[in-house]
């Protein structure tokens, strides 16, 4: 019998369309190999500086705080569509997207990270660095970047 290679995969989202990519990837790959999938969004706990002076922070962190489970709803929403029967645990974290991700990595003991990238170039990459770069460096597992 084969060895199982994936038995759990991390699978940070943010809600956008690389991030959709990566969700259908990692979908497949759970249900190859009965795998558990781990949802992980992350707010980034930084106040915007274009504030227009109404918001308040705990009004902001409310708004970030939707708008992550509502990434997290949407990864359970695909596999329902798909009529998959994949676990499915959703986690939120604050802080730094990179760091986030590779300590939930870490504390999940996941085999394989499944992640979208944005497809940054040039001054962009220099300027804002790319959190799957940052994780793909890093990580102590596989990392599968989907573009």
């Amino acid at each position: 019998m084969a060895e199982q290679l994936y038995k759990k995969i991390l699978l940070p989202t943010d809600g956008s369309k690389y991030a959709d990519k990566s969700e259908k990837h990692a979908l497949s790959i759970a249900a190859a190999y009965n795998a558990e999938i781990i949802a992980l969004s992350v707010v980034e706990n930084t106040v915007p500086v274009n504030l227009t002076g109404k918001e308040t922070v705990a009004e902001i962190n409310q708004l970030l705080e939707s708008e992550t489970l509502s990434n997290l709803k949407k990864v359970e929403d695909l596999r329902d569509e798909q009529g998959l029967d994949i676990k499915i645990t959703p986690k939120i974290a604050k802080g730094s997207p990179a760091k986030a991700i590779l300590a939930v990595a870490e504390e999940e003991d996941v085999d394989l990270i499944v992640i979208g990238s944005s497809g940054k170039s040039g001054i962009d990459l220099l300027l804002l660095g790319s959190v799957a770069d940052k994780v793909v460096r890093s990580a102590k597992c596989s990392v599968l970047v989907v573009h």
